[in-house]
């Protein structure tokens, strides 16, 4: 398993209640499922409108569960922000 940091942005952030937090996965989607676990709908739901970096690179539309993480990586969730 490989271990990094998540680190939530503005909408993703206040539902998350944490600015960040440790994961223990081996692909993106282990560690969104692990993150989401117990917190509710309103965080898979500001999770399922998010966009997702991987050490600063764009995970765009590719499937989660096919996004490689490797040890100390960090995942940025970045909601839809309002405005510009």
């Amino acid at each position: 398993m490989a271990k990094g940091l998540i680190r939530y942005w503005a909408a993703a952030r206040a539902a998350a209640g944490v600015a960040e937090e440790p994961y223990d996965a081996d692909t993106l989607g282990e560690a969104l499922t692990s993150a989401a676990s117990g917190r509710g709908g309103e965080f898979e739901r500001v999770l399922s409108r998010s966009s997702f970096l991987v050490d600063g690179a764009p995970v765009g539309r590719r499937d989660h569960a096919s996004v490689q993480l490797t040890d100390g990586a960090t995942v940025e969730v970045l909601p839809p922000f309002a405005g510009g």
